[in-house]
Order: C-alpha cells, then structure tokens, then sequence
C-alpha cells in the first residue's frame, strides 16, 4: 500500500544471556498507515518496548539483537543499513519519546543545550541565534510557558509534565515522519496524563506524522489510537481496528483487559474482574498458546501454536477458539 509508512514484517528479536538466548519478539507484524495512530498493547514483558527498541536500532549491545524480519521505513529496510545511515534516520525520520522523562533527559546539561544538540546533528545550521530561535519554537510549540528562561534550566528544575514536554519537542525537532511514543504517559498525574495525550495527538494532526503509541492502557487507545496492536509474551494475539478492537474482542487476553477496565455503571467499590496468573517467563513459555496457562477456554488443541486468522477485513486474531466465543 502506497499509504503505509512503516511496514514491520516478521520481527524476531532475541537477547543473549550468560544461560540462554531468549526471544523477546517473535514474528511481529504490521503495518503504521500514513498520518494514523497505531495503539500496541499489553502487560510489562509482552515485548512492547523492546519492539520500538528494534525498529529504533536501539537494542542494547552486544546482548540484544534482531534475529529476522524487516523493517520498512518508504520501503527501505532500516536493518539492512549501515551504522552511519541508520543514525541519519534515526532522529530526522523516526523518532521516539522514551518512558522515564528523568533518565531520558541528561541531569547534567541544560535543557536547550539538549535540543539544540538534535538540530546541530541532523541539520545544516551554524548560527547559534538562529538555533536558540528555533528551540524557543519549539518548546511554545508543546506549551511550556517562558519557553526563553526553560531553555537555561536543567532538567531537575522543571515538573514531570514540562520535562515530557522537553522530550517531545526534542523528538519533534527535526520533523519527523514517525514518532514512537513509549508509555509517555506513566510517570505523570491523571490531569498532565490528559494534556500530554492531547497534545501529541494536536501535533499530529498539525504536522501530519504517523505515531506508534505504546501503553498498558486501553483507556488511552481509545482515546487516542486509530488501530491496535494487542501483543502477549512476544507475540501479536489479536489486531484491530480501535472502533472494532472495543465492540467486538475477540481474544480472551483482550476480553480479559477490557473487563479489567472500571465501567461508569459498575458498583461502587466492587472488585475489578483480573486475569488470574502473570505474564510466563520467556525462558518458560507454555507449550502451544502462551497465554494458555492463564485462559479459562484453554482445552487439548491450545497445545498448538494458533497462528493469526482473519476475522473481517482489518482484524485477525490468534486463537483455537475464536469463532466460539463470538
């Protein structure tokens, strides 16, 4: 499709222990449509980050590697490049906002030197006015007030909301076609949650880029992403599109997580329904389905892998028995 921006195809990606070699992702696919929002989902450990971590080229080193599959940025495969233009890439045409606002920033330097820094690598402009001017833009741009004197503060000077601002313009400096925004939202309150979610999905639309959108939350996805991507232990179990994903789940891990979620017309202080057990240690999945261990329709068959089945023209999902559960 002429639309698609980022083509993820079969992604495996392992990371090498003193033990074992663990396969963090395995055979991840999909598809980031050209100024949409694609929303992936699921518990800590399904492979969320480390994800975005493969398409960044960002895989801690020497342990973390991908092992097979593609990832097509217009068609070029990010993994078959050298070193040197993956770094152009990376900044200029992707970019991504990392979790932890505090470590992402550097404590020691100041917040415009940092994103003054960006520009200076991925673009042709010397004048350091010219440079000041812009990241003053910039950080108008997602709303920190006296964007002047914050440029001269370090990151410890400034709330957790204004620093994820910070990182957002940082990643937004040179224009990207594809932000990556990773849990950007977890450290904050409920009320600076709200603002920061509104104004990615503002710059979005101002500036027409594609955003992969990784939370735990599916109250986020609704509110913000255009297709789903629900991922467990490595693998994709079910995607969709978010208007179908919320009427009609069709995998019992998603069943299990949009039961999970308070409804406005539950009893006041009653127990949230919760999906019994955790997420399986990578060095011992169960055999067959991974969430079979945790799933109440587990029977025989669930033994085996299920691979992904098309249910409609933009949902598929892994599982025995989907077409029971309906």
């Amino acid at each position: 499709m002429s639309d698609v921006v980022l083509r993820v195809e079969s992604l495996a990606t392992e990371f090498v222990g003193d033990e074992a070699t663990v396969r963090v992702v395995d055979g991840v696919s999909f598809d980031l449509v050209a100024g949409t929002t694609l929303g992936v989902v699921g518990e800590s450990g399904c492979g969320k980050s480390v994800t975005a971590l493969s398409i960044m080229g960002l895989l801690p080193k020497p342990s973390g590697r991908v092992v097979d599959g593609r990832i097509l940025l217009h068609g070029t495969d990010l993994l078959r490049l050298p070193i040197e233009a993956m770094r152009e890439i990376r900044g200029r045409r992707i970019s991504m906002i990392f979790q932890e606002p505090m470590t992402a920033l550097n404590p020691v330097q100041r917040v415009g030197r940092q994103l003054i820094e960006v520009m200076r690598l991925h673009e042709d402009v010397r004048d350091d006015a010219a440079l000041r001017r812009r990241a003053v833009d910039l950080l108008t741009e997602v709303g920190i007030p006296a964007p002047d004197l914050r440029l001269d503060d370090y990151p410890h000077q400034l709330s957790g909301g204004m620093r994820q601002r910070v990182l957002i313009a940082i990643a937004l400096a040179c224009r990207p076609d594809v932000l990556i925004a990773d849990e950007p939202t977890t450290a904050l309150d409920v009320t600076i949650q709200a603002q920061i979610l509104e104004l990615i999905e503002q710059l979005r639309r101002q500036r027409g880029m594609s955003v992969i959108f990784i939370t735990h939350d599916l109250g986020v996805i609704a509110e913000i992403a255009d297709q789903v991507v629900v991922m467990y232990a490595g693998r994709i179990v079910e995607k969709a599109s978010v208007t179908d994903l919320f009427a009609r789940p069709l995998h019992p891990y998603t069943r299990g997580l949009l039961a999970s979620m308070p409804q406005l017309q539950s009893e006041p202080k009653s127990r949230l329904p919760t999906i019994a057990g955790m997420v399986p240690a990578l060095t011992a999945l169960p055999e067959g389905c991974r969430f079979s261990n945790r799933c109440v329709h587990a029977t025989a068959v669930c033994a085996v892998e299920p691979a992904l089945e098309q249910s409609g023209t933009e949902h598929t999902v892994a599982c025995h028995h989907w077409k029971t559960l309906r």
